[in-house]
């Protein structure tokens, strides 16, 4: 019981590696949807994408979302993974969805907030951060 209101964190480290993989898979869902032909399709018809560089622009952020999901699946590169999801879904929340962040399309905001979390924290258990480039050093 005294876990529960205690202010120390509760095995932080492993908490932060399953979540870093579970976030993982879910942008990795979304990016995989640049070799779905039909669907890129229908989403160069939103106005946002009809512009010059409107395809280009589509498959970018589409291949980021993939390439960022990998990186924090594997916990490689992890702060540059949360890099691109911060950027890539920004633009979304603020260009695709309007900036309606605080009541219909929180979805892609929140993923945002995760990417800030683990640009700050770092990967968590279970990465290959660590096992590439040491442990992570506190710097206070």
């Amino acid at each position: 019981m005294k876990t529960l209101f205690s202010v120390s964190p509760i095995w932080q480290n492993e908490a932060m590696g399953v979540i870093r993989i579970v976030l993982g898979l879910l942008i990795i869902y979304h990016g995989q949807e640049v070799f779905n032909e039909s669907l890129m399709k229908e989403y160069l018809a939103w106005d946002t994408f009809k512009g010059p560089n409107g395809e280009m622009m589509l498959y970018f952020g589409k291949s980021s979302e993939l390439i960022a999901g990998i990186f924090l699946l594997l916990g490689l590169f992890t702060r540059i993974g949360a890099l691109l999801i911060i950027g890539t879904l920004l633009f979304v929340t603020f260009f695709v969805g309007s900036g309606r962040f605080w009541y219909e399309d929180q979805h892609p905001f929140m993923f945002v907030i995760l990417g800030l979390v683990y640009f700050f924290n770092g990967p968590g258990a279970w990465s290959l951060d660590k096992l590439i480039f040491g442990a992570r050093e506190d710097i206070s």
